[in-house]
């Protein structure tokens, strides 16, 4: 390299510093300024109940099946009439997903047959330590219906035979 080539080289440096300085900065101060997110992103995990109070989650772990990183982590115990926590015979007595292992696909979302696990686009999962990334059923449960019980309920004997409760019909007036 000669002196030539330096000397053709640093006004091309000084034209590329000039350049940049007149653009914005594409740095936001997180958390006081939040980026808009698109229409497709994907955000924490929720777990959904119906109506009545009960949780969707049977405990089937269709969703941990499904998931590709391995994040999710189901185990599921048995409902009585005495102690109903879902519709059928199991619910998700263990529910948890590792945040920092998730890649948030949206497969268990897809798995899951009574819509029970849900991506919302409403928050992003932050913690300081590793412990705190591991999302339990309880964080990720949403809270029952207003004068509504939680669960567990007490539920009359054979008014939930089945694990999926059917749709509410369609009302074609609407």
């Amino acid at each position: 390299m000669g002196l030539k080539d330096v000397l053709t080289r640093i006004p091309v440096g000084f034209l590329t510093v000039l350049k940049t300085v007149t653009r914005r900065p594409v740095t936001i101060q997180y958390p006081e300024q939040q980026k808009p997110m698109s229409a497709r992103f994907r955000g924490r995990h929720h777990l959904k109940r119906y109506e009545d109070g009960l949780e969707r989650c049977i405990g089937c772990a269709l969703c941990a099946a499904a998931c590709p990183a391995d994040a999710i982590y189901v185990e599921a115990g048995e409902n009585t009439n005495e102690e109903r926590y879902s519709p059928g015979e199991r619910y998700a007595r263990v529910y948890e997903i590792n945040m920092l292992r998730c890649i948030f696909c949206g497969y268990c979302e897809d798995a899951c047959p009574t819509n029970a696990i849900v991506l919302e686009p409403i928050e992003f999962p932050t913690g300081y330590t590793r412990e705190s990334m591991i999302y339990t059923k309880e964080m990720l449960l949403e809270s029952p219906p207003i004068n509504v019980p939680a669960t567990p309920q007490r539920t009359p004997p054979g008014k939930y035979d089945r694990a999926i409760l059917p749709f509410p019909p369609i009302d074609e007036s609407q």
